[in-house]
């Protein structure tokens, strides 16, 4: 089920104009979904966190928490902010969150574009 927390974060990405209304209303439907593990009472990660960094001033260039219930269509609204980077593939993370790996899943340096992306499972 959803938390307070999880809406609050989804109403905060459309207030900053990260998503969509439309994206908005996807992602507060899909929390009402039960989560895979919520029912056996299992440890899930709660959270998929995507962060670009610029490399030269180490500014946050974008910080996205994304619910795990909410990971397919976050991802796809995460690519739109991810550098074009050649060694990033969003398949492997997918196959990563899906795995149930918690902690640091992903560390690209785009030294072109002068940027770092990194993403985590918590």
């Amino acid at each position: 089920m959803a938390t307070t927390q999880e809406r609050m974060q989804i109403l905060k990405m459309l207030e900053g104009g990260q998503i969509t209304s439309q994206e908005a209303a996807k992602l507060l439907e899909a929390l009402d979904t039960p989560r895979r593990g919520e029912a056996e009472g299992t440890e899930q990660a709660n959270w998929l966190r995507v962060r670009v960094t610029d490399m030269q001033t180490g500014r946050s260039k974008v910080n996205i928490n994304i619910p795990m219930g909410l990971v397919n269509l976050g991802l796809k609204i995460g690519a739109r902010f991810a550098p074009d980077i050649e060694d990033l593939d969003l398949e492997e993370v997918v196959e990563a969150v899906r795995s149930g790996i918690q902690g640091r899943i992903m560390d690209v340096e785009d030294e072109e574009e002068g940027e770092r992306v990194e993403i985590f499972v918590e």
